[in-house]
């Protein structure tokens, strides 16, 4: 098997994104998903001490280009959902590093257990840090409850692992699925890319003759089009 063979083998079912990418889709900022991927220093009582990654990526870092996997995009969209609703790093990071512990798995956030137990293991892992600071976030126990609701529900789970994300309101009509081009947004039945769609009608200017062009049903065209408007109003 040739290196070129090797590498695509290590992506196929993984997805692939860059930080960037990621970013958009997340609705994060890049600055923010660099810095719980790769970590960052920070100086406390004059020293410079360094903040480690939340987790190592599961894909390998070439020529300093870090690309991350769907089961990095779906943790870190975690991640940054707890963080916009003000649950400060520290937790974030004690929650999880407990959540692995509780769930057995290197990516909890992205799991059936966690759905159902998120908000005992959050308060767990507070009650565990014995930290008075973390401890004063058990008032964030419904918040934290209301992130795991509504995070899972546009996720797909099988077999206790999310497998699929249906990133335009939840709705079916488009997917993010490892297994399927590389993870990018496309549309679910056709499995044509949203971002081609949507260029697609703007090269053409007519829904119609494109969903001649790629048999694909005008409503999940235009539903492409809003989506991908979204992504780059964001």
């Amino acid at each position: 098997m040739t290196a070129a063979e090797q590498a695509f083998d290590l992506l196929l079912g993984k997805g692939i994104y860059t930080l960037p990418d990621a970013a958009m889709l997340i609705g994060a900022k890049k600055r923010s998903l660099s810095r719980w991927m790769k970590g960052y220093d920070y100086r406390s009582q004059g020293e410079v001490r360094q903040s480690p990654p939340l987790w190592e990526p599961d894909l390998p870092e070439v020529e300093d280009q870090l690309e991350i996997s769907f089961r990095d995009l779906v943790e870190l969209r975690f991640v940054h959902a707890f963080s916009r609703e003000g649950i400060g790093l520290k937790a974030i990071r004690n929650c999880l590093d407990y959540a692995r512990e509780c769930v057995q798995s290197d990516r909890p956030f992205s799991t059936g257990r966690f759905r159902t137990d998120g908000k005992t293991i959050f308060l767990e892992s507070l009650h565990n840090a014995k930290d008075p600071k973390l401890l004063d976030l058990r008032k964030k126990q419904y918040v934290f409850k209301s992130i795991v609701e509504r995070t899972f529900r546009d996720l797909d789970l099988e077999e206790d692992e999310v497998v699929r994300w249906r990133p335009f309101r939840g709705k079916g009509t488009i997917v993010i699925d490892p297994h399927r081009a590389f993870g990018q947004p496309i549309a679910a039945d056709s499995g044509v890319p949203t971002a081609v769609l949507a260029d697609a009608v703007e090269a053409e200017g007519s829904v119609a003759r494109v969903a001649r062009l790629y048999e694909v049903d005008p409503a999940v065209i235009r539903d492409s089009m809003s989506y991908q408007s979204e992504l780059t109003a964001a």
